[in-house]
């Protein structure tokens, strides 16, 4: 009894989400056409970072070689892009990764990851909130944060800010209301200043290529020299490395590559869009595609104009665009810098506050939140509830907290969504097809092939069955999840013990080798089983390579954070798990339909068809 009671136990958390027929149906609007959701992209990614990081990148780990470091970046984010495109092209529905996970690999993995997308979103929110009150507050000579210093000071240091940002809550109240106006309202006002800031960039790249000068790309030690003399130690150098284009040599360029990779991140509030694109399964690839490569094009364009114009080593990393300009003769333009960077943090802050009712409304309505919060305004036809209550918290913490110690935790969010939509692709390429006009007559020839097909080491890499069956499936299942928990070994060990391994430590080399072993075979029996040759309106290339490099950068990433970031992780996953095994794991939709005879109907329910276009 104990044992089948455990086994229900764990069929629970491992059940798999089921969509009715007319999938496509939905209580939002559909009012968003490609554009919007490229500004969306667009202005989500491409925020305040623009302006800040490719100096503080060119500066301290690059030099000039930070437009390769941008490459890297993109190239990378690229893969992670190609398959939240290819999931959006097989899945027209709210919820992103969540919802990507749930059909792939369960319940429980699914809440794990709508849990961390609910508090990446919730702080990314309030971090932008309070650097566009900075922002702005610099441009009035900071009188906002004199007078609130003065009289509603804080005196709880690494928890609360020093003062409560009063600005920075009223805006972000401000666009919960703008959000709960309806989705149109919102891609209207995004694509205006996602429209300015690019007009901004564009008079910055063309000003850098007008007055830069490639001599600033092969600097040498003489020329430094020089530069310090004149400024007669007024203003601290930075270092300079060898100089030249690579000063910092490779590893800077991974370092820097590294940084980079967060400048991309923002891209995914695209693929929270499904309910609301006119034409989701054309548009949200798309809209993914086109807008990392304009993001692209800015940051290589910025930070080569940047490193034209002036010297690496004498950028100011807080504010480098109007340092360039005084720089080369034109002060003026840092006024127009300023107005670019306050639209760069709107439309930022737009992109932080779209997706995260929509991911609660996704949980919401499957049951795994309070079902409230999928409550659905009759004249907007927006997450009233979950856009209302989602706005306040992120408005709170903007109010009171001091969100640079958790910004962390935005990335672990990030990149664990990332990577298991990676891994749901890569599984999901090598299932059978679940469409079938006779699924009776289907099941009963799978059941017979399962049955007789025997698992031999021949048979993991030369499977005798050229389409996708259970057992191919299955086997590209295990291998998945071994594969991802070998990556995370290996991402951990260069990312934690990097000195013994490069200093040639026997212990530590032979450790990676024979992981790197494990990993090819691996891969090696993944690439021999048969894919589904459905075809769909986008597919992630050259399977299963492309996913498992964007799992591995993920994770590589993830094994950086500090054990400080880990530990307040923990805290928001006990938190998570309280409400799931206390309300979500009985009331989700799943275990209604499981319960309901009506549902139990071939006729009137099926599972996700995940390879129809």
């Amino acid at each position: 009894m104990l044992w089948q009671a455990l086994r229900r136990f764990g069929q629970k958390l491992v059940r798999r989400r089921t969509l009715e027929q007319g999938m496509t149906e939905t209580r939002l609007a559909r009012c968003l056409s490609t554009l919007d959701l490229v500004a969306l992209g667009v202005g989500s990614t491409l925020g305040a970072g623009v302006y800040v990081l490719a100096g503080e990148v060119a500066k301290e780990k690059a030099g000039p070689s930070i437009v390769i470091c941008f490459l890297v970046a993109a190239l990378s984010s690229v893969l992670a892009g190609l398959c939240y495109a290819e999931f959006g092209a097989r899945v027209p529905r709210s919820g992103s990764a969540y919802l990507y996970s749930y059909v792939t690999v369960g319940e429980l993995w699914a809440f794990t990851t709508g849990w961390n997308l609910i508090l990446s979103y919730i702080i990314g929110t309030a971090s932008v909130a309070r650097a566009w009150s900075l922002a702005f507050d610099n441009l009035i000579g900071n009188q906002i944060s004199h007078a609130l210093q003065k009289s509603l000071s804080l005196h709880v240091p690494h928890l609360l800010a020093k003062y409560p940002d009063v600005f920075a809550m009223a805006l972000v109240l401000l666009l919960t209301g703008l959000l709960a106006l309806g989705a149109s309202e919102s891609a209207l006002v995004t694509k205006v200043f996602t429209g300015v800031n690019l007009l901004v960039l564009g008079f910055v790249i063309v000003s850098g290529f007008i007055k830069g000068d490639l001599h600033n790309w092969r600097l040498k030690k003489e020329d430094y020299e020089m530069a310090k003399a004149e400024l007669n130690n007024t203003q601290s150098l930075g270092p300079l490395g060898a100089g030249g284009f690579v000063p910092f040599g490779f590893q800077g360029i991974l370092r820097g590559s590294a940084t980079c990779f967060y400048a991309f991140v923002g891209f995914d509030c695209i693929a929270t869009t499904g309910e609301e694109a006119q034409n989701p399964q054309h548009s949200i690839p798309m809209g993914i595609v086109i807008s990392l490569s304009v993001c692209f094009l800015a940051y290589f364009g910025v930070s080569s104009a940047l490193t034209l114009m002036m010297p690496y080593y004498q950028l100011l990393p807080e504010s480098p665009l109007p340092e360039a300009f005084l720089h080369v003769g034109w002060g003026p333009a840092r006024y127009i810098v300023a107005v670019g960077s306050l639209c760069a943090l709107s439309t930022s802050l737009l992109g932080s506050m779209f997706p995260m009712p929509r991911i609660i409304y996704a949980m919401a309505e499957d049951g795994l939140l309070f079902r409230f919060l999928a409550h659905i305004h009759t004249g907007t036809r927006t997450p009233i509830i979950a856009t209302m209550v989602s706005g306040i918290i992120a408005a709170f913490m903007a109010f009171l907290f001091e969100l640079t110690d958790l910004v962390d935790l935005m990335s672990i969010g990030t990149l664990l969504a990332y990577s298991l939509v990676a891994i749901c692709v890569l599984i999901l390429r090598y299932q059978p097809d679940q469409e079938m006009k006779n699924v009776d007559e289907v099941e009963l020839q799978e059941e017979i092939i399962y049955e007789t097909e025997t698992l031999t080491l021949q048979g993991l890499f030369c499977p005798l069955n050229s389409i996708p069956t259970p057992l191919s499936g299955h086997v590209v299942y295990v291998c998945s999840s071994l594969l991802a928990l070998l990556l995370t070994i290996l991402g951990l060990v260069l990312a934690q013990w990097s000195s013994p391994l490069l200093s040639g430590d026997p212990v530590w080399v032979a450790t990676v080798v024979l992981l790197l072993m494990l990993i090819v075979g691996i891969i090696g029996v993944i690439w021999k089983q048969p894919q589904s040759s459905t075809p769909l309106h986008f597919k992630v290339p050259a399977l299963p390579f492309l996913p498992l490099v964007s799992i591995f950068v993920n994770l590589y990433l993830m094994m950086q954070m500090t054990a400080g970031t880990w530990a307040r992780f923990g805290v928001w996953m006990l938190i998570g798990f309280a409400i799931y095994f206390g309300y979500g794991i009985q009331h989700s939709q799943e275990e209604i339909k499981k319960d309901q005879p009506s549902f139990k109907s071939r006729a009137q329910t099926v599972d996700l068809d995940l390879s129809s276009p």
